[in-house]
């Protein structure tokens, strides 16, 4: 059985505990945060849900979101998180049931570490009353005419070329129409990844299957495992995969620091603003992605997804193969994964490179997000090249939101963040891409003056 501070915190309450691995025996423990805190390593795990302490040390590995979300939080309040991920938290009661040990003592905050209570309260009643308005609901039109104008984009571009010939012109045409296509479908999935379109969980899965899977030849759980961590604790070193540049790259105001004072120099950093044209957005789908989705797929032998992986080339060959002969296939595929690439780096890193980078400081929800991310100002170009992510603020905020409400529920974020004195950041869609460049030669300098000097 787990072992509690019971004297010094009043003694047990209720009629449960539980032993190692979240097994029920007989009475309830009460716990200090103290006492939740230690159990944050691999192997041992505690979290905290509206109060109430979970074991999920075995369970952790079965989690749907994947092991290192659900761990990110281990020895800290999980509420809001738990909140924002989960559309039918009922449901999955059943799973934390067996996994309840406890509750904090009546003595201890809800919340833990620097976590802001008048925010996380606030936060609470905005998120209440944006769901009583309906904007967690989806318009069914939006996303149809969204699918349509991609799958008319495949179609149009395989018989321009099919009928009008294999020009190096309308090569060329065809090959803009399909990166177009692939990073629209790019956004689609996303929306559907975040359970964010169907009110059933389920159906969101398995579209997000088909679209990923089918129409852009990816895995749908690489994408979750990876995503939803980076949801999870964005710009968060360590935690955070998509600030893992795996010594590519030094990023925010600590990390090349901590480089330059151990004269770490992988690469020369002071210069990643320049080599990062070179290596950023011209490998990372068509190489890096294509071989993490691979990694992912065998190694953990999920052969759903390579099915649906496998589906979308057989597609993608049996329409070009007779057009463009094996070689010119590849290579216009490649041609597409280039173009996408561009595309998808400069609008994923504008809203999250330039902003806040650093180790776990352990902030509230809306603290933690804001740090992290910024806005890029409205238009319909914006909406539509973005996929709606130039509000990544409230989509961090509120990720099961459909993308088509963000704009709705963007001034009350707002507001909310003038009251606490939170930065919101709003930029230009220029200004959000020369700050990637800025924010990447800002970090080489720390880099280097920490690597002569320290």
């Amino acid at each position: 059985m787990w072992l509690c501070k019971a004297n010094l915190l009043g003694g047990k309450t209720g009629e449960r505990s539980m032993g190692v691995g979240g097994q029920q025996t007989e009475a309830a423990d009460v716990f200090s945060w103290e006492e939740v805190q230690k159990h944050r390593s691999r192997n041992d795990r505690w979290l905290v849900i509206s109060r109430k302490v979970y074991n999920i040390s075995q369970w952790a590995k079965r989690h749907p979101g994947g092991s290192h979300v659900i761990g990110h939080y281990a020895g800290e309040d999980a509420t809001e998180a738990f909140t924002a991920f989960h559309p039918d938290q009922k449901f999955v009661q059943k799973f934390l049931k067996p996994l309840l040990i406890g509750e904090l003592a009546a003595t201890e905050p809800s919340q833990d570490g620097n976590k802001n209570a008048a925010i996380i309260q606030d936060f609470e009643t905005l998120r209440t009353q944006v769901e009583k308005d309906g904007l967690f609901k989806a318009k069914p039109l939006f996303f149809c005419l969204h699918l349509t104008h991609i799958l008319l984009l495949e179609a149009l571009a395989w018989m321009m070329v099919w009928y009008w010939g294999t020009s190096w012109t309308l090569t060329l045409l065809c090959a803009v129409m399909l990166a177009t296509s692939q990073a629209q479908a790019g956004w689609l999935q996303h929306d559907f990844g975040h359970l964010s379109v169907f009110k059933k969980s389920k159906w969101n899965h398995l579209v997000h299957k088909f679209v990923i899977g089918h129409l852009k030849g990816a895995a749908a759980s690489w994408w979750n495992h990876l995503h939803y961590n980076h949801h999870a604790k964005p710009n968060v070193l360590s935690k955070d995969p998509d600030v893992n540049m795996s010594g590519v790259f030094v990023l925010g105001s600590v990390q090349p620091v901590e480089y330059g004072m151990k004269k770490i120099k992988h690469m020369p950093y002071n210069h990643q603003h320049q080599y990062f044209f070179l290596l950023g957005p011209p490998l990372l789908v068509p190489v890096v992605f294509n071989l993490q989705n691979l990694n992912v797929m065998i190694s953990r032998r999920n052969w759903v997804d390579l099915a649906w992986y496998l589906s979308f080339y057989i597609r993608y060959f049996s329409c070009y193969v007779p057009l463009y002969g094996v070689f010119g296939a590849v290579a216009l595929n490649l041609f597409v994964r280039f173009l996408e690439s561009h595309w998808f780096v400069w609008v994923t890193q504008m809203n999250h490179l330039p902003m806040n980078i650093d180790h776990e400081k352990n902030r509230d929800w809306v603290t933690m997000q804001l740090q992290a991310t910024c806005n890029i100002e409205k238009s319909f170009f914006n909406d539509w090249f973005s996929g709606h992510l130039n509000f990544q603020i409230e989509h961090h905020l509120f990720p099961r939101m459909p993308r088509h409400n963000y704009h709705l529920v963007a001034p009350r974020v707002r507001a909310l963040c003038d009251k606490h004195g939170i930065s919101y950041q709003m930029k230009t869609l220029w200004r959000g891409m020369t700050d990637v460049v800025s924010s990447l030669k800002t970090s080489g300098d720390l880099w280097l003056d920490a690597y002569l000097h320290k």
